[in-house]
């Protein structure tokens, strides 16, 4: 099963100094048709108006990751943690039992990035928060694990996160070709940042995003110079 998600069918929020638009059905918003894939349940195209955001608010017993493209978010949560996370950045938040976090855009322009939300492995774990910065460089032609559940990732940088599942990023020049695995009962949604990338018989335009479930590996073609982030789970 390969099915894509083109950026213009994707549910959406405007709610003034926020545009989210959802590859996952969230409550009553969003696609009907875009149920969780595994531990992922939660992938928001987010932009952040300058000077404004979430404030002080509550999270439990979930897995967030914010991927940030342009711009940058100030975070700030209750356990002291206060970062200024700017764009190629990753950050890496476990609610666990519970935990109180602002996410703000201080900046003059707006911010633009990915909110991923996973379901934890095992509820009720010690909160935690981290970040990393995504070296273009190192994700260069190859996908590089930014966070995972894998204690085995942890000891080559990855974030760690309480979720079967692993977040990855890449870069590729117009005409790479990625091949990747994906091990039995598991599977991938990707989402480009820019340019274009052929999966399958599919074209992602910018921010578009696929699901892959079933294949035991699939190839990506970059028609433009381009970056993806990805989404590997076991299935539920």
């Amino acid at each position: 099963m390969i099915e894509h998600r083109p950026f213009d069918t994707l549910g959406s929020i405007e709610r003034g100094w926020l545009k989210a638009s959802l590859h996952f059905r969230f409550g009553e918003l969003g696609r009907p048709g875009h149920t969780p894939m595994g531990a992922l349940h939660v992938w928001n195209d987010d932009e952040f108006a300058p000077h404004a955001g979430f404030d002080m608010h509550s999270h439990r017993n979930v897995e967030i990751v914010t991927y940030v493209r342009t711009g940058a978010i100030t975070h700030a949560d209750s356990f002291g943690n206060a970062a200024r996370i700017e764009a190629g950045c990753v950050q890496a938040m476990s609610a666990g039992t519970g935990v109180l976090h602002s996410e703000r855009n201080e900046e003059r322009e707006p911010t633009r990035l990915f909110q991923i939300w996973l379901t934890p492995r095992s509820p009720n774990g010690e909160p935690r928060w981290a970040m990393r910065r995504c070296g273009l460089d190192e994700q260069q032609g190859r996908l590089v694990v930014l966070a995972s559940g894998d204690p085995a990732d942890h000891r080559a940088g990855a974030l760690a996160i309480n979720a079967n599942a692993r977040l990855l990023g890449a870069t590729m020049l117009a005409g790479q070709t990625l091949v990747h695995a994906l091990p039995q009962d598991s599977q991938a949604y990707l989402v480009t940042t820019v340019g274009r990338l052929d999966v399958a018989n599919f074209r992602l335009a910018a921010r578009d995003g696929i699901a892959v479930a079933g294949e035991p590996s699939f190839a990506m073609t970059a028609v433009d110079d381009t970056s993806i982030v990805m989404v590997t789970t076991r299935a539920a």
